[in-house]
């Protein structure tokens, strides 16, 4: 019998379980999926902890992944057996060897894309993608603020935000760390416990501030996101690394020069098939053309998911880590 990573409550590592697990046959709309690597993301500690509830207990957890399809349900059209495919998003389930996923969230993998390397950027890169697309259109001249730029989703939208001709600016917490992300695009990476943050930014601007600042840092650095941004700039909060952003009174957008402020997710960026396929395709054009690389920096056995979470949790990884089934 196949093996999978379970939960019958929230809480620290402790409670992922490595236990047999039969995923079932597939039903209408779904897919038996062979998976071959499982991403690694902050969401799966959110899930795990409960603060952002997963929708039953037990679950697996887990919301990225790559493999072969094993079989099909009836009325699956979008993909056959044998593709290889990739996914990024709800619904849960990635932690396992075998699991059923509805066939309208898988990816077709073209030739060029490897099974490992799918499963390492498909949810940072449609997130990266969403970033610098979809919530402010970097282009040339545009000056943005990237905080943990050494991280899986920061490493990508420094190369990527730099393939478009901006000016980058990233958070990082180690020597070690600044180097990887200015090995990647970062122009000017800024060591968060060393140099004053907002004073870095307007010196680097020339007093401008930056036109976006993307924070997945959350409670530690929301404050400093926002004394960084120019007036009419935009704050994207896309995570919580370090604790929620505490409830605020929104006149202080307005005190610091009219700003937009936005909270979105890959999940609602790509909830329509034709906004998942194009996240993909641009994804996949930007890896293609070499603009971003894809490097696996971690990689965990399955069964050691419990390490793996510890590790990101505590920022002992950089870029982009995935887990092996088997």
């Amino acid at each position: 019998m196949a093996k999978a990573i379970r939960m019958y409550r929230c809480g620290g590592p402790d409670v992922l379980v490595w236990e047999p697990y039969d995923p079932g046959q597939p039903g209408s709309g779904e897919v038996l999926l062979r998976q071959e690597a499982v991403g690694l993301n902050f969401i799966d500690i959110y899930h795990r902890t409960g603060l952002y509830p997963l929708p039953s207990l037990p679950a697996t957890p887990g919301v990225e992944g790559a493999g072969v399809v094993e079989a099909v349900g009836v009325g699956v059209t979008e993909v056959a057996v044998g593709d290889r495919v990739a996914y990024a998003g709800m619904p849960p389930g990635a932690y396992a060897e075998l699991r059923l996923i509805p066939a309208h969230r898988l990816v077709k993998l073209p030739d060029f894309i490897a099974t490992r390397q799918a499963a390492a950027m498909m949810l940072q890169g449609m997130t990266a993608r969403y970033l610098v697309h979809g919530c402010y259109p970097v282009r040339s001249g545009s000056r943005i603020l990237i905080h943990a730029a050494a991280g899986g989703v920061g490493l990508i939208v420094c190369q990527w935000a730099k393939h478009l001709g901006a000016t980058v600016i990233g958070t990082v917490g180690s020597p070690e760390k600044a180097e990887i992300a200015q090995a990647h695009g970062c122009d000017y990476p800024v060591l968060y416990d060393r140099e004053d943050l907002v004073s870095r930014v307007r010196s680097i601007t020339a007093g401008k501030g930056v036109d976006v600042v993307y924070d997945s840092v959350g409670q530690a650095t929301f404050v400093k996101s926002l004394d960084c941004v120019r007036p009419m700039g935009m704050v994207v909060s896309f995570g919580q690394s370090s604790g929620a952003v505490p409830p605020f009174d929104l006149s202080i957008l307005t005190a610091k020069g009219s700003l937009f402020l936005t909270r979105p997710s890959v999940m609602n960026y790509t909830a329509a098939r034709e906004d998942l396929l194009a996240h993909a395709r641009d994804l996949f054009e930007v890896v293609s053309k070499g603009a971003v690389k894809i490097k696996i920096q971690q990689t965990y056995p399955l069964a050691e998911a419990a390490r793996a979470q510890r590790d990101l949790e505590s920022r002992r990884t950089t870029g982009s880590s995935i887990l092996i089934p088997g």
